[in-house]
């Protein structure tokens, strides 16, 4: 069950990813969504910017570390309690 900040990361993705997609939990995979490098990038400024948070890695790091949604809300999550 997605909470509030899981859903409002899904909103973030949703707008970069492919159209016409199943859907989006946090059990889904960043690649089945069409999610390539570019748009990852997208979405981590997207995260930084809504959450006043900085997210240092590089795209090679963030494709080995984000497999899926869930690991973007989990990475998200532990910079906001760091922040706090």
């Amino acid at each position: 069950m997605a909470d509030e900040l899981a859903n409002e990361i899904i909103d973030k993705i949703k707008a970069h990813a492919e159209p016409g997609g199943e859907e989006i939990t946090t059990n889904t995979e960043l690649t089945a969504l069409g999610i390539h490098s570019l748009e990852l990038t997208e979405i981590i400024f997207d995260l930084e910017e809504a959450y006043g948070i900085e997210i240092e890695m590089n795209t090679v790091d963030a494709w080995s570390n984000l497999k899926n949604v869930g690991d973007m809300v989990e990475a998200v999550r532990g910079l906001i309690n760091k922040k706090a």
